[in-house]
């Protein structure tokens, strides 16, 4: 008797739940991203119509995850192509702290923060941490990193990017 997709889905939780997160993690070098993706995979398999038509499962498991791999790096290449560092608008938004009047409170986002920031890539969270807690300059924090002006307003746009979405999937 042919299993039902929730009882297979079920069983291919059970036994590749943490190989699945490990070949998430090889591929974007951060566990809540590993996570969440691992589980996109269980709700996608969840959609699967016809379960019974799917001769090797755990293969089907694992190309529904390599899919999900190849959609996440063309999201993330296409999220750092958008944004402009040298446009004033995201100049402006630079120089602000992000906004989120009103949807927690300061202790709460604080504790978000503290959770999103480790997950940044070193050199931006360097650029973060002297900007905005020590108040340095694009020049100094350039000197500082051993990169150019422009390079370290690229790392806190996207650092600023980075933390806008992590602190909306969060709430």
């Amino acid at each position: 008797m042919a299993e039902t997709r929730k009882t297979l889905v079920e069983r291919l939780f059970a036994e590749h739940a943490a190989p699945l997160e490990a070949f998430f993690f090889r591929r974007v070098r951060r566990r809540p991203d590993a996570a969440e993706m691992a589980q996109e995979v269980y709700a996608r398999m969840l959609r699967v119509a016809d379960t019974e038509s799917i001769r090797n499962p755990e293969a089907y498991l694992y190309t529904v995850a390599s899919n999900l791999a190849k959609e996440h790096a063309r999201q993330e290449r296409s999220d750092a192509r958008v944004v402009d560092v040298d446009d004033p608008i995201v100049q402006e938004q630079l120089a602000e702290l992000p906004d989120f009047v009103g949807q927690l409170d300061t202790e709460q986002r604080i504790k978000r923060l503290r959770e999103v920031l480790p997950q940044l890539p070193a050199k931006c969270h360097a650029a973060v941490v002297l900007q905005y807690c020590h108040g340095q300059s694009y020049e100094e924090i350039a000197q500082r990193l051993g990169v150019s002006t422009h390079m370290v307003k690229k790392y806190l746009s996207q650092a600023l990017a980075h933390c806008r979405r992590r602190m909306a999937r969060l709430e």
